[in-house]
């Protein structure tokens, strides 16, 4: 049945399984395994010629309902939830490719994206071509007639970087070929990739979708038909959710619009305010009309993100006394929490890459990335206040 609710409805109500104890908020289901009437429903389970829970590694109704529930505000057919952001490119990788394919990925993306390709994936046979996010040209001539993935994030991680994604998906489609959006800093409450024409959503459900520090968490979404080879790919690789971080996960999609909406509209006040610093040389925020993409940005988002990224005049020294000189940000690399963060790219996030790659993705020794959080904007100011 198709569901015409709204997004904030389906944040609340979507995915919810209740048993017969009639509880409001929904219940935790931690248990390893499942209980079956008699010899003949296991069989039947396990042969998948009836459905039911059998084995919490691929199937637990705290996980289900969170996958149910994402699905339906990404617009997706089904969700795979996976036990970290990480596991679920790997999941996705893994399961739609072949020894022998060739993957496409963006320059511009999380730096451990990148060693987990170069690393792990080139081991095993796939061929992995680096290109610019922007330029769509470097798309284009990249292709080969092997080419079965497209991979990127939009926008990207730090520099919030704009693909446009309909253009993207019709040069992926044309060589017969998945678009894969990493959809982390926007989520869908504030973009809708699928809409565009992309193939695959990824999510480190860790960060805003969680929303508050609390567990690790990834989930691989798109039609069933491509689902159905990432649920095979966990149920013997193992790499779950635990129920319990579901649950947690489950919850905080219910203020998941509220939370963005507060996190962008602070993060463009916080972008306007480091523009005028003169100690600030750039400021990356796709919410600024200063940013190369924009309008770009304006069409397929909702916001500019929660995520400002800067340059301060100076070295890596100038970087790191900023970054020192704070008192209420929190200096840790993750984001997308109610507390805003701060980190140094180069030697956090990024620092497995090599100079080389730095370079090449425009992360500078003075660059900086702040997750805005939902503190009160002059407070976030007074603590960037060495500027």
């Amino acid at each position: 049945m198709k569901n015409n609710k709204k997004f904030e409805t389906n944040s609340v109500r979507a995915g919810s399984i209740r048993s017969d104890e009639g509880e409001h908020s929904e219940a935790l289901y931690l248990t390893s395994s499942f209980v079956f009437k008699n010899a003949k429903e296991a069989a039947a389970r396990f042969a998948n010629s009836e459905v039911g829970n059998i084995y919490s590694r691929f199937t637990n109704p705290s996980v289900k309902m969170f996958e149910d529930r994402l699905a339906s505000l990404e617009g997706a057919e089904q969700c795979v939830a996976t036990s970290t952001g990480m596991s679920a490119i790997l999941a996705s990788v893994m399961s739609l490719c072949n020894t022998g394919d060739h993957i496409i990925v963006s320059k511009s993306v999380f730096g451990t994206t990148v060693k987990l390709f170069d690393n792990i994936l080139k081991k095993w046979g796939l061929d992995i071509s680096y290109v610019s996010l922007t330029d769509f040209s470097e798309w284009h001539n990249a292709v080969k007639k092997n080419t079965k993935l497209f991979f990127v994030e939009t926008p990207s991680n730090p520099l919030t970087e704009i693909c446009d994604i309909s253009v993207l998906a019709d040069l992926a489609h044309q060589s017969n070929s998945l678009l894969i959006v990493d959809n982390c800093f926007c989520t869908p409450a504030h973009q809708l990739p699928l809409q565009f024409g992309a193939d695959v959503i990824i999510h480190s459900a860790t960060k805003y979708l969680d929303g508050q520090g609390r567990c690790l968490g990834g989930a691989v979404l798109g039609k069933r038909d491509h689902m159905h080879h990432v649920a095979s790919f966990l149920r013997s690789a193992g790499t779950s959710m635990s129920p319990f971080n579901a649950w947690v996960f489950f919850k905080g999609l219910e203020t998941l619009k509220i939370r963005m909406d507060a996190h962008s509209a602070k993060a463009i006040d916080l972008a306007v305010w480091l523009e005028q610093k003169k100690k600030v040389s750039k400021v990356y925020y796709p919410g600024l009309p200063s940013h190369p993409q924009y309008e770009l940005a304006m069409k397929q988002q909702l916001s500019g993100g929660g995520i400002v990224s800067f340059e301060v005049k100076g070295n890596k020294i100038d970087a790191w006394s900023l970054i020192d000189s704070t008192k209420i940000i929190s200096i840790t690399a993750n984001l997308g929490d109610t507390r805003s963060t701060i980190t140094h790219p180069a030697t956090t996030t990024h620092s497995r890459l090599s100079q080389k790659e730095r370079d090449s993705s425009g992360i500078t020794d003075n660059l900086i990335r702040i997750a805005v959080g939902l503190e009160d904007i002059d407070d976030i100011k007074e603590d960037l206040s060495a500027l």
